[in-house]
């Protein structure tokens, strides 16, 4: 199949999955056409059967605000006629699905270009939610040939909200378990931890719901009862604070603040534990990757991340703000060494059971195909 990609390509978690959506599918033989206005994180063009091509929005005075959607409309049936694309795929249903619709119309008279929109959590629970888009998003998830939801959590949301009655599969967020392994030497933490201490690491995008001071305080209470090291992967406009609360704390010689790192796996295997401390996750894909990993994930209760992790089996789960039971977990698997084994290696069968890319990847060319053999959509 030849399939065009577009996502937001900035660190977060719907481009991410939409950037290894497209290498998995390259590598299985299909075409993949990323068409975005810059280069998606952890894309390298370079790929086999992997082709960028970029959006590019005009700066003409009479726009106060540059219109990204009918740029990225316009270039994705270009895109669509000089490839012979067989669909789209959108990640992120504002402004993207609007815009494939736009493309979909635009060729109506030539030829068909379905398009199916994956819905990852904040499109539909902060941005669609909000009154000036709601109509919009309500009718761009309406037009689509088919939607995909990363978790039951939002499926369900998404109804309740919008109240559409478009079916709407669930395929959950994936990981490649070849790519993101243990590492049990670890040999790589001496940096962050030269005396051997203990690592955990925390990635986000540092916006407020990701609640990135709590893992600054969560060290700081692990800290009054075992050494520990804090990664910190990522960037965002509570990185400030964090680094200042970090101060305040007297744990800033214990923190590392990396910022945006392409190469996550890498780091993550040099952890003993995932802290992901949000307020909001409509999955948590670095969960997922870190349980990949053998760090098993200390995370909150909230959204779709039950779905993936099972408490006392392969994480802990626990009430957003709850600095002293997250603190508390993680001091049990940084001082029982066999606690930490069994959860190490039950989150590691999780992820390669549940959740590996030979699971999660043919459910999206199935999709596809159901998209592609359908009868041609109605006009909007």
């Amino acid at each position: 199949m030849r399939v065009g990609i577009t996502c937001y390509p900035t660190y977060g978690g719907s481009g991410i999955v939409a950037t290894e959506l497209g290498l998995e599918l390259a590598q299985r033989g299909h075409e993949v056409h990323f068409i975005t206005y810059a280069n998606p994180i952890r894309l390298d063009p370079g790929t086999p059967r992997i082709h960028y091509h970029e959006v590019e929005v005009s700066t003409y005075p009479l726009f106060q605000y540059p219109p990204y959607c009918l740029a990225l409309a316009s270039r994705m049936a270009e895109v669509a006629v000089t490839h012979k694309l067989d669909l789209l795929h959108v990640h992120y249903a504002i402004p993207h699905s609007i815009s494939a619709l736009l493309a979909r119309q635009m060729l109506l008279a030539r030829r068909r270009l379905p398009f199916v929109t994956t819905l990852h959590g904040t499109d539909i629970t902060l941005v669609g939610a909000d009154r000036s888009y709601f109509a919009i998003t309500k009718f761009s998830i309406e037009q689509s040939d088919g939607v995909t939801s990363i978790s039951e959590n939002l499926r369900k949301q998404t109804v309740d909200v919008f109240g559409v009655e478009n079916e709407i599969r669930v395929i959950n967020n994936f990981v490649n378990c070849d790519l993101y392994k243990p590492d049990e030497e670890k040999a790589g933490a001496a940096q962050y931890s030269p005396d051997g201490e203990k690592v955990l690491i925390h990635l986000s995008n540092f916006r407020p719901v990701k609640r990135v001071l709590d893992c600054i305080r969560i060290l700081a209470e692990v800290r009054k009862h075992t050494p520990a090291h804090l990664l910190m992967v990522g960037d965002g406009p509570d990185r400030g604070p964090a680094e200042t609360l970090a101060r305040e704390l007297s744990v800033d010689r214990h923190v590392y603040f990396l910022g945006k790192q392409n190469h996550v796996e890498r780091l993550i295997p040099l952890a003993h534990v995932l802290l992901m401390p949000s307020d909001m996750e409509s999955f948590g894909l670095a969960a997922l990757e870190a349980m990949a990993c053998g760090a098993p994930p200390i995370a909150t209760d909230v959204g779709g991340v039950p779905e993936l992790i099972t408490h006392g089996v392969d994480g802990f789960l626990a009430a957003p703000g709850d600095i002293a039971a997250q603190a508390g977990r993680v001091v049990d698997l940084l001082t029982d060494n066999g606690l930490h084994r069994r959860m190490s290696l039950a989150a590691r069968a999780t992820a390669e059971t549940r959740f590996s890319t030979d699971r999660i990847i043919p459910q999206y060319e199935r999709c596809y195909e159901r998209v592609i053999s359908a009868p041609r959509h109605a006009p909007s």
